[in-house]
């Protein structure tokens, strides 16, 4: 099963396309990174995939469906670049409405909230308000939204922002730990050392086109690490 597909894609905004006739397909249980310069369509690929916009050109699947068929995002974990929480909530009622959302009920809501704020470092702080959290506390928060009802298919873009060196590591294991009960993965970042531990294959975006694609070891050359072969990639 191919869990997210981009066939042909092209975005543009007024006169500057953003993607011009990508191919992707993300099979079912993969873990893939997506990668690029700033400006490189990582984002507007994203937002595509996940029903935030419409392509051009092309066609977008969501596990086999229309990305605005809301049916599509049944099991689907997103953690966003620029996450905005609704300051005035508190953690625990945050948590409750993404886990409502997701279809999980009344009896599994509460113990499902209580288990993944104690994965994620933030059981201590569910009865405040998110506005009072650190950047560092916040993404911590955005993690167990995203982990909340263990998706078949976890999206995340720049997943270590503002994390220190523990929550960088952390990130990675809650990611491998997703991957190891099956969910597929698609991680977007510049932090290519953590996106090489995480997954096992990468696309590289440069001006809207792929650049590269392909499992991580047949991309490197001998020597190479994932550094390495992203700026040959994305300087041509």
């Amino acid at each position: 099963m191919i869990a997210l597909e981009l066939a042909g894609a092209t975005k543009r905004y007024g006169r500057r396309s953003a993607l011009v006739g990508v191919d992707l397909a993300v099979p079912a249980g993969s873990a893939v990174g997506l990668l690029g310069a700033n400006g490189a369509g990582k984002t507007t690929a994203l937002r595509l995939l996940l029903g935030f916009a419409r392509p051009s050109r092309g066609a977008v699947r969501l596990r086999g469906r229309d990305p605005f068929d809301p049916a599509s995002r049944r099991g689907v974990g997103y953690l966003p670049e620029r996450l905005r929480l609704p300051g005035a909530m508190t953690l625990r009622r945050f948590l409750g409405l993404h886990g409502r959302l997701a279809g999980l009920g009344a009896g599994e809501l509460g113990r499902e909230i209580e288990a993944t704020a104690e994965t994620t470092g933030v059981r201590e702080r569910l009865g405040e308000r998110l506005d009072s959290l650190s950047k560092g506390l916040a993404q911590r928060a955005g993690f167990a939204a995203a982990l909340l009802a263990r998706p078949e298919l976890l999206v995340l873009d720049e997943p270590t922002s503002g994390l220190d060196p523990l929550g960088v590591r952390d990130a990675r294991d809650w990611a491998l730990a997703a991957r190891a009960r099956g969910a597929t993965l698609l991680v977007s970042s510049h932090v290519l050392s953590e996106v090489e531990r995480v997954c096992d294959q990468v696309v590289i975006l440069r001006e809207g086109r792929i650049a590269a694609a392909g499992a991580v070891d047949q991309l490197l050359l001998p020597g190479e690490t994932l550094e390495d072969a992203f700026v040959r990639a994305v300087r041509g």
